[in-house]
């Protein structure tokens, strides 16, 4: 659970157990030491998104998403702004991203956070296992420096 002085909320999912969809649990308790001298940084990480993140959301004034994605390429870092999802999208959907979980947020909630991010890395191989493909493995210190930036970004005073 977050509170009203809750900065910047990053959230991630992923299976650990499958190669490089660990990804984004792997960033986020990286995040978790980094930000740790940081109360208004607050990390959950969880093996898929479900709609009692909401209440968390609502009382964060950003949010930053991390997950793997398989329609880049492998070991690529994309960083964008992301709006929640539109009502149709909200109801219709077995899967729940980062812009149905927002739009959901709005619905139950009314308020989302005035900024969100979504930070997401190519997957090599989800495949059963632990380890990271050598390209996902590769592209980690970058991961984690545009992690930075965008919490530098979300953070930054108005």
């Amino acid at each position: 659970m977050t509170t009203s002085t809750t900065r910047c909320l990053i959230l991630s999912c992923g299976n650990t157990l499958r190669s490089d969809d660990g990804i984004g649990p792997f960033l986020s308790e990286w995040a978790r030491e980094h930000y740790a001298g940081d109360p208004g940084i607050v990390v959950i990480t969880r093996h898929q998104w479900t709609p009692d993140l909401a209440v968390d959301l609502a009382e964060a004034e950003t949010a930053l998403f991390i997950d793997c994605a398989v329609d880049l390429e492998p070991g690529e870092i994309r960083l964008k702004e992301v709006t929640p999802a539109g009502e149709e999208k909200v109801l219709n959907t077995h899967h729940i991203g980062a812009p149905e979980l927002l739009g959901l947020t709005r619905a139950f909630c009314a308020a989302v956070p005035r900024r969100t991010f979504l930070l997401t890395i190519g997957a090599g191989s989800i495949e059963l296992g632990e380890q990271f493909s050598p390209v996902v493995e590769q592209a980690i210190p970058a991961a984690q420096k545009r992690l930075e930036e965008a919490v530098a970004s979300l953070t930054r005073p108005r």
